[in-house]
């Protein structure tokens, strides 16, 4: 999936020190870094907390995948991936969430975004290194498709062909 979630997340749309009083909060900062990206209009994020009112994003492992309604598609300017990072955590309704992918999709690319982030996000490993990133190259990495090891299995197979 060459347009999967690592592909649709530009390293400014990572922010990994911020601070939030608690869910409302973390999706207005999470809102806020899709709107500085230019991916979407400053309204995207009173579609963001409808969603959550609606239905919690809360995914465990810490993790939150706050998006908008359909309603607010048309506030979408590109597809787009915002990471944000609260290394003191933010309350969502009572779980404790240290990071927040938010999506802003404007088809239904948002269903293969969630599979493939809830497929990253099932792994403990992978999780409690994102939880634990401090640096975007790193947070690039770990949401990208491939994993490690295999780019590791490739450079050596590329190494032995040589």
């Amino acid at each position: 999936m060459a347009e999967g979630a690592a592909g649709l997340l530009a390293p400014e749309a990572i922010r990994l020190d911020a601070r939030a009083s608690g869910r409302d909060h973390a999706i207005r900062v999470c809102g806020q870094v899709l709107v500085d990206a230019g991916a979407v209009e400053p309204a995207y994020i009173d579609a963001m907390l409808e969603r959550e009112r609606s239905i919690s994003t809360y995914l465990g492992e810490g993790v939150a995948i706050p998006h908008g309604t359909s309603g607010g598609r048309d506030l979408i300017h590109r597809d787009a991936l915002a990471f944000v990072r609260f290394p003191d955590g933010a309350d969502w309704d009572g779980n404790p969430v240290s990071v927040c992918i938010a999506i802003a999709a404007r088809g239904d690319g948002h269903m293969a975004i969630l599979a493939e982030l809830a497929q990253v996000l099932m792994d403990p490993d992978r999780a409690r290194a994102l939880r634990e990133a401090d640096d975007p190259g790193r947070v690039l990495a770990l949401l990208a498709p491939e994993t490690e090891e295999e780019t590791t299995e490739n450079r050596e197979e590329q190494g032995h062909t040589v």
